[in-house]
């Protein structure tokens, strides 16, 4: 699953003019005009959204919050933990069922996922279901994932 036609145009209203979204397996290409080209519901999409704006100037303070979000996501078992909330929302249990690991540990790197914004918690009768704070979690590991993959770059 990649990020959602929403959640791209959530992005858009977000970013710079310059953005371009490019689809896999013919779905959709084009520059952004703040809607889809083209909509195949029986193809998987992936929506890459690319801006020149500059990275913006961090202070001391945002400096170490973004260090420490990145130091949380440089765990393994967390990166699994979170791998697995985004391509399914779930409770704690389900979460280590799936991941073969203690329910604590699983707890407690819920626990600072939740408290970087990475990962939010919704009540569900008596359950709580972990999921991506936003779509912005998911652009993040996706391109850091593609980065790792060694995906090209598009030249353009």
């Amino acid at each position: 699953a990649g990020i959602t036609k929403q959640g791209a145009e959530r992005c858009l209203r977000r970013r710079t003019p310059s953005i371009q979204y490019v689809g896999f397996a013919g779905s959709m290409t084009g520059l952004a005009t703040g809607r889809f080209l083209g909509d195949h519901n029986n193809m998987q999409t992936h929506v890459v959204i690319k801006t020149l704006a500059e990275v913006p100037a961090l202070d001391d303070d945002q400096l170490v919050e973004v260090a420490d979000v990145l130091r949380l996501m440089g765990d393994p078992t967390r990166l699994r933990i979170l791998l697995a909330c985004l391509a399914q929302p779930a409770p704690v249990g389900e979460l280590a069922a799936r991941l073969e690991i203690s329910r604590s540990l699983v707890s407690h790197h819920l626990r600072l996922l939740r408290s970087s914004r990475l990962l939010r918690a919704t009540r569900d009768g008596k359950q709580v279901i972990y999921s991506e704070a936003d779509d912005r979690v998911r652009c993040i590991v996706t391109d850091l994932a593609q980065h790792v993959l060694g995906a090209p770059e598009d030249d353009d």
